[in-house]
């Protein structure tokens, strides 16, 4: 990320700035009091308790076993680490419903939340730590049998149950919901930063927690585009990535089913995607409408809901063994955003085994540092209104200034247009200046004119030389998206996005063109019909 660039809004400044004191400022972080392992009953089979953590660190965390539980056997157990910022609650119904069907659930607020001690360190080593801590108490105070483990979680707790798995064997099962397994390739995707990502995550961070020295110390250099430090910075998010465990994972060989939203502003769905198709065990991939963990909330309040229920079958499955056919049907489940159905297909790569390459011919300058209203939409809002209500972020195609956005359009569909996967944009590129950020938009463009967002991404460039050409490959976030007949494409490019940090000097300009000996185009992948 070499030097300072002054070139970003002071509204990006400002914005962050309250994000991340709101916490400091309100005064909300929790102070915890390192106490003695202690268990309440509150209930039959429920417990709350005190856990020792890594270094004995405090953990705060729950119990539930299966009703009529003795001693005299044992059950399949499973691990629930919290979410960022959530209380130790929050898996409470899903945990009832796991031990009405014969497991005994530990929940446990991470590390550096709410009543928990220690610091946040973002699933860094003592969270590791901590995950084994939990599953040692496990064994030694409830009937878990110690050859059946497995554990659970949702974003945070998704990523740390994955790297628990490359660093404790014992662990057979895995499901990692709206989690990541690349944490830059989430927040610094194009090598931009994620800026209302990392700003929630900081700013609820502070409001609920107490983030670790280091961890503050990324935040201010992430967020300030200190690009001196860029080295440092993906070499800490590369400490917390599983991608970066991927060995490890394998050697052990968990069951490993991962669940993310296309729509997830947080923890984008290409990584998940690319990881999963590294993993040599038994592995399961779903992707659903939504965004952030939008997908599995309604599980969480013990609604029915598919990626909870999928959830209970892998365990029963791979715990338990239950022969419940999960085993038996294609490892990879999309749900379209247009359709109500799930498709199944044996792997990633045959999501989308067409591609329709859309040329970007005609060669055009935009001016940098202004919105064209071209915009991938608001975190957590946008795309759940996409999910439940089928409303995507829009953009009036025509009436987007020139001045400030590229705009091709595809010619009009005579047949549904089913996009599955990842759309890739090539171009050519040539800035007056030697850092920019660029923004590409794919819509579906209806008989008025109305875009509705398909897919977006955003790309940073440093260290060019003004007026000279330079190559641009961006892979867009994957997405399910049919078009209807009678529409077209369009692929929109501009230099601002609420949703990330810009990179543009004032008053630069870019130019896309499309050189013979290297055509600019954006490929397009699609369903087989």
């Amino acid at each position: 990320m070499g030097k300072r660039h002054t070139a970003l809004r002071t509204t990006t400044t400002g914005a962050v700035s309250a994000a991340l004191l709101a916490g400091t400022a309100l005064g909300f972080a929790p102070s915890v009091a390192a106490t003695e392992t202690t268990a309440t009953d509150t209930a039959a089979g429920i417990r709350f308790v005190d856990i020792a953590g890594d270094g004995g660190t405090v953990l705060k965390a729950n119990v539930i076993t299966p009703a009529g539980s003795d001693g005299t056997r044992r059950y399949p157990v499973i691990v629930l680490p919290t979410s960022w910022s959530m209380p130790q609650i929050e898996y409470l119904a899903q945990a009832r419903k796991l031990a009405d069907a014969g497991y005994v659930v530990v929940s446990y607020n991470s590390r550096g939340f709410w009543q928990s001690g220690g610091n946040i360190e973002v699933a860094g080593p003592p969270d590791i730590a901590d995950a084994s801590k939990v599953i040692d108490w496990a064994l030694a105070h409830t009937p878990a049998d110690p050859e059946r483990i497995g554990m659970a979680g949702v974003s945070y707790g998704a990523g740390i149950s994955l790297l628990a798995a490359a660093h404790d064997k014992r662990i057979k099962a895995v499901v990692a919901m709206s989690g990541w397994a690349d944490l830059i390739d989430s927040i610094y995707s194009g090598r931009t930063q994620h800026l209302q990502a990392a700003a929630m995550l900081g700013g609820t961070g502070y409001l609920t927690g107490r983030p670790s020295p280091e961890l503050q110390q990324i935040l201010k250099d992430f967020l300030a585009s200190n690009l001196d430090k860029e080295q440092e910075m993906i070499a800490w998010g590369a400490k917390r990535s599983p991608a970066f465990a991927l060995e490890k994972i394998n050697a052990n060989g968990a069951a490993i089913m991962l669940g993310n939203a296309w729509g997830d502003t947080i923890f984008p769905p290409n990584q998940y995607a690319s990881f999963y198709e590294k993993l040599t065990g038994p592995k399961r991939l779903e992707f659903r409408p939504g965004d952030h963990a939008t997908a599995e909330a309604t599980g969480l309040l013990g609604l029915p809901n598919d990626t909870w229920t999928n959830a209970h079958r892998w365990f029963d499955h791979h715990l338990k063994g239950v022969d419940n056919g999960i085993d038996r049907e294609q490892p990879v489940q999309l749900k379209s955003r247009s359709t109500g159905g799930y498709e199944g297909y044996p792997d990633w790569k045959s999501v989308g085994a067409n591609e329709r390459k859309i040329a970007l011919a005609d060669a055009q300058k935009v001016y940098a540092n202004v919105d064209s209203g071209a915009n991938g939409g608001i975190i957590m809002l946008s795309n759940a209104l996409d999910q439940f209500l089928k409303l995507p972020p829009m953009a009036s195609i025509p009436l987007l200034p020139r001045s400030f956005a590229a705009v091709w359009q595809s010619e009009r569909y005579d047949t549904v247009q089913r996009v599955r996967g990842t759309a890739k944009l090539h171009t050519t590129v040539t800035s007056t200046e030697s850092s920019g950020t660029l923004v590409a938009y794919l819509y579906d463009v209806g008989p008025l004119g109305v875009g509705k967002l398909v897919s977006n991404a955003p790309y940073t460039f440093h260290g060019k030389t003004p007026g000279r050409p330079f190559a641009v490959d961006l892979e867009l976030f994957s997405t399910a998206y049919d078009v209807p007949a009678g529409h077209r494409l369009a692929l929109v490019v501009d230099t601002v996005d609420p949703l990330y940090i810009e990179h543009n000097p004032s008053g630069a300009r870019l130019t896309f063109s499309s050189p013979s000996s290297d055509p600019s185009y954006v490929s397009v992948p699609l369903r087989e019909k």
